[in-house]
């Protein structure tokens, strides 16, 4: 890799977010912009969610973030192929001048989240800018580092977050923004209304630039994404256009985030057989309950240490109180308490990699799933197991991620996660 023109930072230089033109679709040209939308390429649930998006929409943008072909040069090529083709047909417009984007995301049942999207430059780890929390995997990297370079676009923004004081600048800036008529209003099917305002004057943009400039970011979804925008960067002499990577940022401080659990798919392994491989290791109950009930079982059973529910036999299996003797066995010792303890770090290094002996980088044995009860019918379905966690706290992942320690992969979904498909970046502008 070339890494010419990266100089080390003397001084710690906080986040730089930039103004940019966004790429955005005409809304005369597609059925709705609610229809051309998706999640984030990673919690697309797939095949059956693919479908559902790509006959949503001949223009939905699932046909760039998840491309199908049989090959990932062949997908890639089609991505690239199909952004041309809707740039051409003026399906995809470019702003007419360099923007920070506020997008706003509300729910019926009161969550309001509010942040700015723009272009952030791609730091070191050793500036401690941006924190990592979580493990990756390089081929997920690679795959999305050749999407990238085949469409010379960022095509979703990642989710980061920062603690500001409430009332900053950047935060009057938002709000600001808001009481403006917004460039796109729409109502995706899971009930979330977004909306989007662009800031251009220079006075706004400073503020924000001279506020963020004091603060980190920890990355609360898309940490594949940033990885990859980290080895892009690494490509291109600076400067260039791959020095900075869009974003959505968010201020926890005044619009907090809910985590959720990622939870496991695992294929091949019916629950019976790992039932079997855990009794005497763990406590293990079986569960006559809906699911909502045997989340809450879960909960608290997670209160008092590790547990994990198992499904897919029609029924739920929760498991707690492992033994003291194999976690000392299994676990690292290397690392904090706090990280010892995750109940992801138990999954990995005690369920997946002793007892079940399943290679958690190994797509054909095992599948990450945002969605519970997605998860628990595939597993039916299939005749595999889910493996279901209880979400960690906040605090708990910006001490570990302060820390510099990461969690294992896929440990938690912060969200609302920005919808994939209201504003692009093209970098070969």
């Amino acid at each position: 890799m070339n890494t010419a023109g990266h100089s080390q930072a003397t001084a710690p230089r906080g986040l730089e977010l930039t103004p940019f033109r966004g790429l955005r679709y005409d809304p005369d040209r597609v059925g709705s912009l609610a229809a051309v939308t998706s999640p984030p390429y990673d919690v697309v649930v797939r095949p059956d969610g693919l479908h559902q998006l790509q006959d949503a929409d001949p223009y939905n943008i699932v046909r760039l973030i998840l491309p199908q072909a049989t090959t990932a040069g062949e997908r890639n090529e089609q991505a690239a192929g199909t952004l041309r083709r809707w740039l051409a047909e003026g399906v995809l417009t470019t702003d007419p001048e360099p923007a920070l984007y506020v997008y706003e995301q509300r729910h019926a049942d009161g969550m309001l989240q509010r942040g700015l999207i723009g272009t952030l430059r791609v730091s070191d780890p050793s500036e401690g800018v941006v924190l990592p929390h979580e493990d990756v995997m390089p081929h997920i990297v690679a795959d999305r580092a050749a999407l990238m370079r085949a469409t010379c676009a960022n095509l979703e923004p990642l989710l980061l977050t920062y603690r500001g004081d409430g009332d900053g600048a950047a935060a009057r800036v938002v709000d600001e923004a808001t009481r403006r008529p917004p460039l796109l209003s729409t109502t995706t099917l899971d009930g979330y209304g977004h909306r989007l305002w662009s800031v251009t004057g220079p006075a706004d943009l400073a503020a924000v630039r001279s506020d963020l400039a004091r603060h980190q970011a920890l990355i609360a979804d898309g940490h594949h994404r940033w990885a990859t925008y980290r080895r892009l960067r690494a490509e291109h002499p600076s400067p260039s256009p791959w020095d900075d990577g869009l974003v959505l940022l968010v201020d926890t401080a005044r619009y907090p985030l809910r985590v959720r659990a990622i939870h496991r798919l695992l294929h091949g392994l019916p629950v019976a057989d790992a039932l079997a491989a855990v009794r005497g290791h763990f406590r293990v109950r079986r569960l006559d309950v809906p699911l909502a009930e045997a989340l809450d079982a879960l909960a608290d059973a997670a209160c008092a240490g590790n547990a994990f529910l198992l499904a897919g036999d029609g029924a739920f299996h929760l498991l707690d109180r492992p033994d003291p003797a194999l976690l000392a066995r299994t676990v690292p010792a290397d690392r904090p308490a706090a990280w010892r303890t995750l109940d992801a770090t138990v999954l990995h290094a005690t369920l997946l990699d002793h007892l079940w002996q399943v290679p958690e980088d190994d797509p054909a044995r095992i599948a990450y799933i945002h969605d519970t009860a997605a998860t628990v019918a595939k597993a039916e379905r299939d005749g595999g197991t889910a493996v279901l966690l209880h979400p960690v706290r906040e605090e708990v992942v910006r001490d570990l991620a302060r820390q510099g320690v990461t969690m294992p992969r896929k440990s938690t979904s912060f969200g609302p996660k920005p919808a994939s498909g209201l504003v692009l970046r093209a970098l070969d502008l």
